[in-house]
């Protein structure tokens, strides 16, 4: 793609497992590690990434020509959503057809300007934007996101089986809310579940990226339009954060240095 040299999905089979709230941080932390970031939001039925990154209702993108335009500009990174385009409160009644154009607009359209990395914040499920993505694009990697329960896991398994039919490299898994720590009493609890993305990064040969706690201040600072990686740069959840992008950075280097393998015979 023009102006962008690697793209990276961020995925999970479910929605509830904090996705967003991971894609959001991962691309901070990703230009916290020096590189030009891009992240677009590709849940068009409920983008979530212009809250988080404090991106104000109504703010729109310039256009940059004919049909094209200018991303705006959060924490110093490029980012583009549907809910840059509409009003936030209406609903986007939409059938499949019409989901996956305003999709391919959104990453074609977009003047993206000189990017390492772009995130693509995928809707949950393994339907349309994760199909025409894979069939349109030049992906570099997937990033799988899932909670330890193995309810959880049931739907990550169909994302990275979908990515793999597709021949998408998956990059590895971060296990989200992996662990409570009481704020009170520091006692720490495991609500849901253990070693549930050890296990499946096991079970598919790819790697654990990381593993984050369910904490109340990653909820807020979300919420509030500032997430963790920006709000609390120094602390231990953001360099868990960014060891993930550093993994994600070598997991795409190692797979664009991979030679073909040729066999000859007579």
């Amino acid at each position: 793609m023009e102006g962008v040299k690697h793209i990276v999905a961020v995925a999970s089979g479910k929605g509830g497992v904090g996705k967003s709230t991971v894609t959001a941080n991962l691309a901070l932390a990703m230009a916290a590690e020096g590189y030009r970031v891009g992240l677009l939001d590709a849940d068009i039925y409920g983008p979530s990434q212009a809250q988080m990154l404090g991106i104000g209702e109504g703010v729109r993108p310039k256009m940059a020509g004919e049909n094209r335009f200018s991303p705006l500009s959060a924490y110093g990174i490029q980012a583009m959503s549907m809910a840059f385009m509409v009003d936030i409160n209406e609903p986007m009644v939409w059938r499949g057809p019409m989901v996956s154009g305003a999709f391919q607009q959104l990453l074609n359209q977009t003047v993206w300007d000189d990017v390492d990395y772009l995130f693509i914040d995928m809707p949950p499920g393994t339907g349309d934007i994760q199909l025409t993505l894979a069939q349109k694009v030049p992906v570099s990697g997937a990033v799988i996101v899932t909670t330890p329960q193995d309810i959880a896991l049931l739907d990550a398994r169909k994302g990275i089986e979908m990515f793999r039919k597709v021949n998408v490299p998956v990059l590895g898994v971060v296990e989200n809310m992996s662990l409570h720590i009481c704020s009170n009493c520091g006692h720490s609890e495991p609500i849901f579940g253990q070693g549930g993305g050890e296990r499946i990064a096991e079970q598919y040969g790819t790697q654990l990226l990381g593993q984050l706690p369910l904490q109340l201040s990653i909820r807020e600072q979300a919420d509030g339009g500032k997430p963790t990686v920006v709000a609390d740069p120094e602390g231990g959840i953001t360099e868990t954060f960014r060891s993930i992008a550093r993994a994600v950075a070598e997991g795409v280097e190692g797979q664009a240095n991979e030679s073909p393998s040729i066999s000859f015979s007579d």
